[in-house]
């Protein structure tokens, strides 16, 4: 007759195998770096410029953050409409639960685009 394990047992080996699969490649990463690419530093390796070119000054730019705001603002209404469209298409059958989780979904949305108006995100200016 087969035995059969608990379900931790599973859980377990799954969570082993889980952590062997991440930490495997960063160690023989690690191991590659000690052996095969000792450290050598110098004025020359640690410059900041180590090609060669000089910088011709301050390298600094002054933008404008409205506009990185504005895509951002794009993107979550724009994937926020990927999220709805399950629940338009089952409305007639949402349970109470489903349907106040996409009320609460929906408010945190209109939250979210009454600060842009209020911060004056969404003018073109």
């Amino acid at each position: 007759m087969h035995e059969s394990y608990p379900p931790s047992v599973f859980l377990g080996l799954f969570v082993i195998l889980a952590l062997a699969f991440s930490l495997a490649p960063l160690a023989a990463a690690r191991l590659w770096a000690i052996y095969f690419s000792p450290a050598k530093p110098g004025p020359d390796k640690n410059a900041t410029y180590e090609c060669g070119l000089a910088s011709p000054g301050e390298v600094t730019v002054q933008f404008r953050s409205e506009y990185y705001l504005y895509a951002i603002l794009f993107l979550v209404f724009d994937v926020e409409a990927v999220f709805l469209i399950p629940f338009a298409v089952t409305f007639a059958d949402l349970s109470v639960g489903a349907a106040l989780a996409m009320l609460v979904f929906v408010l945190l949305l209109v939250e979210g685009l009454a600060w842009a108006w209020m911060k004056g995100v969404l003018r073109w200016t």
